[in-house]
């Protein structure tokens, strides 16, 4: 993220960016990606915005892998400052069902992270204490997913309805979606575009426009297509591999 940040801030002088960090260090921000609670995230990351001066007449966010997700979340649970664009870079806004890959397959992360997989996603201490559980969404298990899940199905409004929800994210300029087409870490790399495995099955998926979240306009995603709001951007590319040049043409004119 310091690299990102230095490049925004040598395209665009003068502009103030806020690297959030959820911790006390690196290694703390490194650890709470993994095991601090989203919902608690979110709240910490409102209350920094809000304290924050420079950033009171409204921001631009950019999230990248789950942080995509964890400002949508943000967008939508507090507007006070108003955000003004949301873009989410390889985002999993429909979850996954796959863990692929973990950074440092032999760190000791990786081995509690597939522990606690084991143990059971759905329990409320595997919610409670892992990120990735928090946004995993089995599609052959909907019923327990939608029960269960503490953070994914109460942002996609799969717990009840919450018109505040959708009031808020309607309220965005922008909303940017990026997709590596060549995804290996994201399954299915679909979600990045809030698409997903069509319900009962895990081969199959379907486009953001054919699912109940956007037939039944619950997050106001189909009003924001039809207004033009809704940004589907490409990267013929692994998870995260974008050439500065990219960014430079497709997100750099969304922060001016």
């Amino acid at each position: 993220m310091g690299y990102i940040k230095k490049i925004v801030e040598n395209k665009i002088p003068g502009i103030y960016v806020l690297s959030l960090q959820i911790g006390n260090n690196l290694v703390e921000d490194m650890e709470n990606s993994y095991f601090m609670n989203v919902n608690k995230q979110v709240t910490l990351v409102c209350d920094k915005l809000a304290k924050d001066p420079h950033l009171q007449g409204g921001y631009n966010s950019m999230g990248f892998s789950q942080g995509g997700q964890f400002l949508r979340a943000v967008a939508q649970r507090c507007p006070s400052p108003p955000m003004f664009n949301l873009i989410s870079i390889g985002g999993q806004h429909q979850g996954v069902f796959g863990f692929p890959r973990c950074p440092g397959e032999k760190s000791r992360i990786c081995d509690w992270v597939r522990k606690l997989l084991d143990l059971g996603v759905y329990t409320k201490m595997v919610q409670e204490r892992l990120v990735q559980a928090e946004y995993w969404h089995d599609p052959m298990k909907e019923e327990e997913y939608q029960k269960n899940s503490i953070f994914l199905a109460d942002i996609n409004q799969e717990k009840g309805n919450n018109e505040t929800y959708k009031k808020n994210l309607m309220a965005l300029k922008k909303f940017v979606m990026v997709k590596f087409l060549n995804d290996t870490m994201v399954d299915p790399p679909a979600s990045e575009w809030f698409g997903y495995y069509r319900s009962g099955q895990a081969k199959e998926t379907i486009p953001l426009q054919e699912t109940s979240l956007y037939k039944e306009d619950q997050l106001g995603l189909q009003q924001m297509d039809k207004a033009g709001k809704l940004v589907f951007l490409s990267v013929a590319g692994d998870h995260l591999r974008f050439s500065e040049e990219w960014f430079y043409t497709n997100i750099i004119p969304l922060l001016n």
